[in-house]
């Protein structure tokens, strides 16, 4: 090989565009290296190139392919310092390609998890080029080619586009490697046994630039985990405003509301807590209660509904702008009839209508994450509701009705979607909250708020604690205000307080033994 050619490096997995920059390299005066597929599929499109066995001196196809790339010849090459005089000697005299660009794709072990999909070669060429970036291009995206390519045809290689393809080289290897790590991780565990690495790593994808993020100052966009089942992946935006880091916090809180309940259910969100939870036979019952519940906080809330939207279920939204006044920000739904949205554009031009397809019952991701600045809190999902009902306790001298506990599971449901301290009031008779006290210091706090929301609807109704009550001044107050039975955790030393409190009222109390805390 001559000492002066400098030479690039293709080997992908994926061929989008890779004959045309190809071509762009040739022009640019660079010998092309290539493997394998690659290889073949630049021959046919008569672009003349260098079989990668040539350099390595490797058999084709060794061990299956597994040694294409991984060798001396082209580790060095990519790696040694071109202004190092040392290190051109060494190069000259062992012979070894100046190899200044790298272009490469990894095995799909996004799209086929396995042992032979993880690849080997691939990585090490592009982590040896982006290491040693100030002498080598590399490029790990066919999205990148024309910003590449701009650059060799203007004479424009800049310190800085050198550097912006070796961040997204490592980004791009972390992703992959992060992949393959949970794949080892979650084979063979016991079943109900979770397991929290020392290290982790998550993957995770962009797919939107948002509007801004919680306030128009501060810029926000949406990532995603690889083949994550959650209903973002297929959100679709059929109308109106884009979305904001506010709007998506509240279709989150809402779906993490509907997704408890397999009959039709609807949620009015605001700040990330529920104005309005209810249930019914129908989309069109469902929103009607959940508006109705405090139409004065859903006036610029979220909606979000567990089953699809047709027009009936539509004319609520409509009903609320023309007579309440109320405004809807977002409406967030499985799918959504043509005529449906086609009323939604007449009711608020700004409205944004989403579709995100049907929700899951079981989750693809292992764990629920919270993240904190600098920190991450992994926990497992708060599911399974249904299990925890049979253990339900009982605790005064008169008992629930079978309505009553019906509604208390009902209730149990909708207070676990509300930030703590949550307290909330129910109907006597209907799913549906009426009161809601949520994101409170003092219990004691978020039980008046939830009682003076609620109004009249507290006699006869139903009153919801995430967790137990310590003391009696929330019973009492409860059976003042004409509250008929309450649920709470149970579990304080001062159990006997509210259990006395609540005979003394003539309330049936029923602990559930399970807190409910969502903060």
């Amino acid at each position: 090989m001559k000492t002066d050619q400098k030479f690039a490096l293709l080997s992908v997995y994926d061929k989008t565009g890779i004959v045309d920059f190809a071509k762009v390299l040739l022009k640019s005066g660079y010998t092309i290296i290539s493997t394998g597929g690659t290889l073949k599929v630049l021959e046919e499109n008569k672009i003349k190139v260098t079989p990668i066995e040539e350099v390595t001196g490797n058999p084709r196809d060794s061990f299956d392919g597994r040694m294409k790339t991984i060798s001396f010849q082209i580790e060095s090459g990519i790696l040694f310092d071109r202004k190092n005089p040392k290190h051109i000697s060494e190069a000259q005299k062992l012979k070894v390609p100046q190899i200044d660009i790298v272009v490469c794709n990894l095995y799909p072990f996004e799209e086929r998890p396995g042992i032979e999909t993880i690849d080997v070669g691939g990585p090490t060429m592009i982590r040896a080029a982006a290491k040693n970036n100030s002498n080598v291009l590399v490029i790990v995206s066919p999205d990148d080619y024309g910003m590449v390519s701009d650059a060799l045809e203007n004479g424009k290689v800049t310190e800085k586009l050198r550097k912006e393809l070796a961040s997204r080289a490592f980004y791009h290897l972390s992703f992959y490697d992060s992949q393959i790590g949970k794949f080892f991780s979650e084979r063979d565990l016991p079943a109900g046994r979770q397991e929290f690495p020392k290290e982790l790593t998550i993957p995770l994808r962009r797919t939107n630039v948002l509007r801004y993020g919680e306030n128009p100052h501060q810029e926000g966009a949406l990532y995603l985990m690889p083949k994550t089942n959650s209903p973002f992946a297929k959100l679709k935006h059929l109308w109106g405003r884009e979305l904001s880091g506010t709007n998506i916090g509240d279709i989150q809180a809402g779906l993490e509301t509907v997704r408890q309940f397999s009959e039709p259910a609807a949620a009015v969100i605001k700040h990330l807590s529920p104005c309005g939870i209810a249930t019914g036979k129908d989309s069109f019952e469902a929103l009607f209660r959940a508006t109705e519940a405090d139409p004065v906080s859903a006036f610029g809330g979220v909606i979000v509904l567990n089953k699809p939207m047709d027009l009936k279920a539509a004319k609520n939204i409509a009903t609320f702008k023309n007579e309440r006044e109320g405004n809807t920000d977002i409406v967030a739904v499985p799918s959504i009839s043509p005529d449906a949205l086609e009323l939604l554009k007449k009711v608020r031009k700004s409205m944004g209508v989403y579709t995100f397809g049907p929700i899951e019952n079981k989750r693809s991701e292992r764990w629920d994450l919270k993240y904190f600045a600098g920190a991450v809190l992994l926990q497992d999902f708060d599911d399974n509701v249904q299990n925890c009902f049979k253990d339900w306790k009982i605790v005064t001298n008169k008992k629930p009705t079978e309505k009553q506990m019906e509604q208390m599971k009902f209730g149990f449901k909708a207070v676990k979607a509300v930030r703590s301290n949550a307290v909330i009031v129910i109907d006597k008779d209907i799913p549906m909250t009426r009161g809601i006290g949520s994101g409170q210091t003092s219990r004691v706090g978020a039980t008046k708020i939830a009682l003076e929301q609620a109004g009249n609807f507290t006699k006869g109704g139903i009153l919801i604690s995430d967790s137990f009550f310590p003391f009696e001044d929330s019973v009492e107050m409860s059976a003042k205000a004409g509250i008929v039975a309450i649920v709470e955790q149970g579990g304080s030393v001062n159990d006997r307080a509210s259990i006395d409190a609540a005979d003394k009222a003539n309330i049936p109390m029923v602990f559930t033994g399970r807190r409910a805390f969502r903060h």
